[in-house]
Parts: structure tokens; C-alpha cells; sequence
């Protein structure tokens, strides 16, 4: 196979509830990482208005804008383009969806250890970034 060809290129559907938070971080941090070379989306199981604003904020410490981003649905068709999808956390649920690989990602929740704010949204990014990477190094190993 070609890895030339945009069918070729590695994709990835992050998912969480809301689709305003983690998931739009886990997105951006995947653009960033990797540019072009993995086709990026995120959705939300119950999808929100709008954009976690401390999320956007810390993301932009590392030059990463996700402020346009609107919260998306999640569907099977987007689970089925994708191919992989991660969840992020374990409150949101996803269908099984046949040929559809899931990771579920139990990240980081500094709030359970009384840490709110900024401080817990960069914990919160730093965590899924280096989760981030390492998903990276592995699309672009297999392809």
C-alpha cells in the first residue's frame, strides 16, 4: 500500500461526552503532533454548546488554536471513516461498531485530588499529550 495516498494515511476519532474539553484538546494535540500525516476528528456522546474555554487557553500556551472548533455528534459513519477511536475518561460510552478498533483512555483527573482551575486543565493537557504521542509513534509505525 501507498503512503502516498490519503486512504493510506492513519486516522483517529477522539472522543469524550461533551466534545468541548478533552476531546478537542486530544484533536488539537494530534494536529500539532502530527500535521497531515493522521487524519484527525473528534465528537461528543452528548455533545455541549461550546468549546471548554480553560481547555482552549492551555492549549494556546503551546501555540495550539481549537477556539473556532464547535462541539460534534458522535455517529457511527465517524466512527466507521475513522477506524480507531479513543475515548477519553470513562464517562462516555461508545457503540461497538464492526471494524471499528476503541481505546479507552483513563486519564488524568486532577479534581479528585482537589486540584481545579487552570493548574487542573494543564495537568489534564499534559497527560493526554503524552498520550498523544505515543498514539502517534504507533499510526505511523503500523503504516
Amino acid at each position: 500500500m501507498s503512503t502516498t495516498s490519503p486512504a493510506a494515511r492513519p486516522a483517529v476519532l477522539f472522543v469524550c461526552v461533551k466534545n468541548g474539553g478533552k476531546s478537542q484538546m486530544a484533536a488539537g494535540l494530534m494536529k500539532f503532533e502530527a500535521g497531515s500525516e493522521v487524519t484527525v476528528t473528534s465528537a461528543g456522546t452528548h455533545p455541549g454548546k461550546a468549546i471548554n474555554a480553560l481547555s482552549a487557553e492551555v492549549l494556546q500556551d503551546l501555540g495550539i488554536d481549537i477556539g473556532a472548533e464547535q462541539p460534534k455528534a458522535l455517529t457511527e459513519e465517524n466512527m466507521r471513516t475513522a477506524g480507531l477511536v479513543v475515548v477519553l475518561g470513562t464517562e462516555a460510552h461508545v457503540p461497538a461498531v464492526e471494524g471499528v478498533s476503541v481505546e479507552i483512555w483513563e486519564t488524568d483527573e486532577p479534581s479528585l485530588r482537589g486540584v481545579e482551575g487552570r493548574e487542573r486543565m494543564e495537568l489534564v493537557r499534559d497527560d493526554i499529550h503524552g498520550r498523544v504521542k505515543d498514539l502517534k509513534n504507533r499510526l505511523l509505525a503500523s503504516h
